[in-house]
């Protein structure tokens, strides 16, 4: 019988982030876990809506917490970092914070929605290692690597302040689920140094450096792709690796992948549903690190 958790997909992973839908939901799949989408959920008001009123993005967050209860979800997967930060700073400031609290339940109270006790907010990393395991997944696996080493990468807010994840100094789950499967991983000293966020739309310049600090360690460390956690982390590293190379005239080409797509490939997933395609910066190691007998054919189209 499947394990079944209720899903949080924020708005990311239905936009720029929708390889990490993906291959999470085929990953799930093969593993025999069962995600079941949260009704009529809305944006955890992450962003711009934490620097502008903190206290609508509470709102905003607490509401999904409450439609969750009322679903009778006991653990709330929110693959997304900032996602899954801003339900979980929710859930700890409206018990640390009697104000906040006691507003923000007035105003769920005007919308019908009362209790949001109970929901546990977890992550995909944690729910791997903790309720599947490395032997399982080990155990599991169907396909060979071909490729290099990777850095992995977990971002700053998914380990940062509660460390619930995965340690908040050195995490160390996404390597350890990775070379379980036959995946070299490098020691990567800038794992939780922020890839700068919404920065590369706001202050681009500032933004781009960050990636491109990121970028060049891993590539220093012997890396030949960085895999990640989160989807902002993976378009920010993605998308101005062309415009870095232009700046610098360094030849930095970085395969960006989630670690929800290997795994989901190891395991012996349908190739085709893991979002391979999507990557501009994956593409190049299609059918090099993925043999093309392995793969659907819809990935190369």
């Amino acid at each position: 019988m499947a394990t079944g958790y209720g899903y949080f997909p924020g708005c990311s992973l239905k936009g720029t982030g929708a390889a990490y839908e993906e291959s999470l939901l085929e990953l799930f799949r093969v593993l025999d876990l069962k995600l079941e989408e949260l009704g009529d959920w809305n944006c955890c008001g992450a962003t711009s809506y934490m620097s502008i009123d903190e206290r609508s993005a509470f709102l905003l967050s607490a509401r999904n917490l409450a439609l969750a209860h009322e679903e009778k979800r006991q653990d709330l997967v929110a693959p997304c970092s900032a996602c899954y930060l801003v339900l979980r700073k929710t859930q700890d400031y409206i018990e640390r914070y009697p104000e906040i609290g006691r507003a923000v339940k007035a105003s769920l109270g005007d919308g019908g929605l009362v209790a949001l006790t109970g929901v546990r907010v977890r992550h995909p990393l944690e729910v791997l290692y903790h309720d599947v395991g490395a032997a399982r997944i080990r155990a599991q696996v169907v396909r060979h690597w071909h490729g290099g080493q990777v850095a992995c990468y977990y971002g700053c807010q998914l380990v940062r302040p509660y460390g619930e994840a995965d340690c908040d100094s050195n995490p160390m789950r996404m390597d350890e689920l990775l070379r379980a499967v036959g995946v070299p991983t490098v020691d990567y000293s800038l794992k939780t140094k922020c890839c700068g966020g919404s920065l590369t739309g706001t202050t681009h310049s500032v933004g781009v450096r960050l990636n491109y600090i990121l970028l060049k360690e891993a590539a220093r460390k012997g890396a030949q792709a960085i895999v990640t956690v989160c989807p902002l982390c993976q378009y920010n590293l993605d998308a101005y690796q062309a415009e870095i190379r232009r700046a610098t005239g360094e030849p930095l080409e970085m395969p960006v992948l989630y670690f929800t797509q290997i795994l989901g490939w190891a395991l012996g997933g349908n190739t085709g549903a893991l979002g391979f395609g999507r990557a501009i910066s994956a593409r190049k190691i299609i059918g090099q690190w993925f043999p093309k007998h392995e793969m659907e054919k819809e990935v190369y189209a």
